[in-house]
């Protein structure tokens, strides 16, 4: 069975293969003038409003971030709120966009992110104004800080990150391929967090995590109880919030007992017993469910959903509907998601703080969008639509101490989203978006599509053959041949090689053999050999003409993973598929459409490779065919 330290691992070989940075600086912001913004659904033009401008939404209902007002007139000048009321009067001269049978909600914030690349775009454009990024790169501190502080016109949502976490050597947030700092099992929590805050991170986040309800088998380091709550008091007493990462309830319940001030999962190895709630409601702590990551564990198809939402759709971008569609590999989880859904349920009952956070950058979420599979979900938790709106909006603000946002009152950032209907009565009435303002400025919202945004790639060659190895090397017939491929790129230590040798499957002359072995000392490690069916790496192409994976193998007993890379983006989620190498060979016959999420006319590469166990390895591969 595929499981998730094997799923984190091929993260971490598109990554690598790719070339990406998972802390890559976002595009540099274009500029937006007036005349660019869409028209929403009535027709009429939105003010562009900004520092030195003024505008007015008339006659709109108002969820303010904590309350209903039915009717109210709403005055927008220079990038802040100035009135909101029923009985404010709208200035002569003022543009007045009719809010009329629609809804004005303070912009989205998402309390769990892993914000890099066009995410910031992403999330605007659906509403999501701020991000709080949860392992971020911190040298681009400086920079989210001065555009945050800022009024000016903007197309990305503002940031504030974690910056490295507190996390061991070998531990959880290692796998990427990075150099981050580690705490050393017998290391000083107090020193490693003080590091932290003088690198500037806006709060602290802290990973318990052992993997323990992911798998049976594989246990990873993690930080010890003391250096837990030694880091929980460091943070707190230089200002910033402790946050922990857990998965497990034990893990959860030490933490808040710790004064941890919030959790920023629920966990989903058990219900929250009454027990717990009462620790965290003692506490204080708040916690973020991130429901829709544990919806992936589950497999419910939710993150699908959104993508197929016409109201949400037009305005998707081809990488965000590959990771809409991506899930986790092997079985699916329900209850998974079943004990978090209680969890909350319980949770919130007591009065405990709960925020909306997606995880999004994990498979079957996207920045942006999943904020509104994150309500919907929350209101199937138990919380009211208006609850769920307050999770996404004055709540977190408050907890995060984001004094300036998250409500609608006089005085603060005019970063505001206009939706048709009543999301506080129904709560998918938040996906159509009639329009958004930040800082003041309407934000230019034209229709991409996926498929607008995602430009034909050539068909795969005509060869249902890739390689047979029957002339003593390792070509292919097509494409760009085969290269090894290992941890050692993303900081590992696994090695590998490959050769042609003599006498192949059912008698034919030759086959390929990748032999090696996997280290320790990496989180996910993994080795093996890749195929590229493009004339470079990486390079997509269009084999939607093609129905499986079908190739000869021989080895050593271990089970091997079958890899499909594809999407708009060459960081995309490779989906999986395990099979078993014994000593005779065997044909093996996977179905392109068993590769969940895969999309066959975007394929990137093929890769075979070994995983966990530590250990060396040997396999044998001949015969390997698209048909």
């Amino acid at each position: 069975m595929t499981r998730l330290p094997e799923v984190l691992a091929a993260t971490a070989i598109a990554a690598a293969i790719a070339g990406a940075v998972v802390f890559a600086q976002p595009r540099s912001p274009s500029a937006h003038g007036a005349a660019s913004a869409p028209a929403p659904a009535s027709g009429e033009a939105l003010p562009s409003g900004g520092e030195g401008a003024a505008f007015a939404i008339s006659g709109v209902r108002v969820f303010d971030g904590e309350r209903v007002l039915p009717e109210a007139n709403v005055v927008v000048r220079d990038g802040r709120i100035e009135a909101v009321g029923a009985g404010v009067a709208i200035p002569a001269g003022l543009e007045v966009v009719d809010g009329a049978g629609r809804t004005l909600l303070p912009g989205f914030i998402d309390a769990h992110t892993h914000s890099w690349g066009d995410a910031q775009r992403d999330a605007l454009r659906f509403g999501v104004t701020a991000e709080l990024d949860m392992f971020g790169d911190w040298n681009r501190i400086p920079a989210l800080r001065a555009q945050r502080q800022s009024l000016a016109a903007t197309p990305q949502a503002d940031l504030w990150t974690a910056g490295a976490t507190v996390t061991t050597e070998g531990g959880h947030g290692t796998q990427f391929g990075l150099p981050v700092p580690t705490l050393a099992a017998d290391g000083d929590g107090r020193a490693f967090v003080a590091a932290r805050m003088a690198e500037g991170s806006d709060y602290i986040k802290l990973i318990v995590e052992d993997f323990s309800t992911h798998s049976a088998e594989r246990r990873l380091p993690t930080i010890t109880p003391a250096q837990v709550a030694d880091a929980i008091a460091a943070a707190q007493e230089g200002g910033r919030l402790a946050l922990v990462h857990v998965a497990s309830q034990a893990d959860a319940l030490h933490a808040v007992d710790s004064g941890a001030d919030g959790l920023v999962h629920v966990f989903h190895d058990v219900a929250a017993s009454p027990g717990f709630v009462a620790a965290a409601k003692r506490a204080g702590s708040f916690v973020t469910p991130t429901l829709s990551v544990i919806a992936g564990f589950a497999q419910d198809g939710s993150g699908a959903a959104l993508a197929d939402d016409a109201r949400l759709s037009p305005w998707l971008e081809a990488a965000q509907g590959a990771g809409l569609a991506a899930s986790f590999p092997g079985a699916p989880r329900p209850q998974a998601l079943d004990n978090a859904l209680r969890s909350v349920a319980a949770l919130h009952a007591a009065g405990v703080d709960i925020l909306a956070g997606t995880d999004a950058g994990n498979p079957g979420t996207a920045h942006g969008i999943s904020m509104h599979g994150e309500l919907a979900l929350l209101v199937r938790a138990g919380l009211t639509p208006a609850e769920a709106l307050a999770a996404a909006t004055a709540v977190p603000a408050r907890r995060f101490g984001l004094a300036d946002r998250g409500r609608i009152a006089p005085g603060l950032r005019a970063d505001l989203l206009l939706v048709e209907g009543d999301p506080t009565a129904d709560i998918s009435a938040t996906r159509a978006i009639a329009g958004i303002w930040k800082n003041g400025h309407a934000v230019p919202r034209p229709r991409v599509g996926q498929a607008a945004a995602t430009a034909a790639a050539p068909a795969i060659a005509d060869d249902a053959l890739v390689a047979d190895f029957e002339d003593g090397g390792t070509g292919v017939r097509f494409g760009h041949g085969w290269q090894v491929t290992t941890d050692a790129m993303a900081g590992g230590r696994s090695v590998a090689t490959q050769e042609a040798i003599a006498g192949g499957a059912a008698g034919s002359r030759g086959a390929l053999r990748v032999s090696g072995e996997i280290r320790p000392g990496f989180a996910f490690p993994w080795a093996g050999t890749m195929f590229h069916p493009g004339a470079q790496p990486m390079q997509p192409v269009d084999a939607s003409s093609r129905s499986e994976l079908v190739f000869q193998a021989r080895g050593d007993g271990r089970t091997y993973q079958a890899m499909l890379f594809s999407g708009p983006s060459m960081q995309g989620m490779p989906a999986m598929q395990p099979f078993t190498a014994g000593p005779e060979w065997r044909e093996v016959r996977i179905p392109l459409a068993a590769f969940a999420g895969a999309d066959p006319a975007t394929l990137r590469a093929v890769a075979i490779t070994a995983g966990l166990p530590d250990g060396g390895f040997e396999l044998f591969i001949d015969q390997v065919e698209l048909r």
